[in-house]
């Protein structure tokens, strides 16, 4: 699968899959991972939280899980809210989990990481954020 460049590719993901994986998704309200978790939530994604400090507990009304090791079913979207240092073993993680698309938020890449995901069949998305990109692009899915 392509690393994405295109805005035609980045719809496509954002209307094709619904299951997200929020990797590094905090229980604070005022947190960029927050936030977009919750728009996402709103516009009728099925978001699991991932963080292994708060592994257990409840945020955004779902439970929170370890890893992406830990969830019942693969993602389809895992989206990294981790530093750019992280996200090789994330991708490495989400291959194997079996994920789709492998999303970095702004300011997150790793080269080398894309192109490994990419060559495993993976969409790839670097520095974006699915809670800018959907309302730039009109997308309408709410509720599901």
């Amino acid at each position: 699968m392509p690393i994405v460049t295109t805005d035609e590719q980045l719809r496509e993901i954002l209307t094709r899959f619904r299951r997200i994986a929020v990797l590094g998704l905090s229980d604070k309200s005022m947190r960029p991972s927050y936030g977009v978790a919750a728009f996402l939530q709103r516009q009728g994604y099925d978001i699991w939280p991932i963080n292994p400090n708060l592994a257990g507990q409840m945020v955004l009304g779902r439970r929170v899980y370890g890893s992406l090791r830990d969830l019942p079913d693969a993602p389809e979207i895992v989206d990294v809210f981790r530093r750019s240092e992280f996200v090789a073993e994330i991708a490495e993680e989400a291959m194997t989990r079996g994920a789709k698309v492998l999303w970095t938020q702004l300011g997150v890449r790793d080269d080398v990481a894309a192109e490994r995901a990419s060559a495993a069949g993976l969409y790839v998305v670097q520095d974006h954020c699915p809670a800018i990109e959907y309302p730039r692009l009109g997308i309408n899915r709410a509720g599901g």
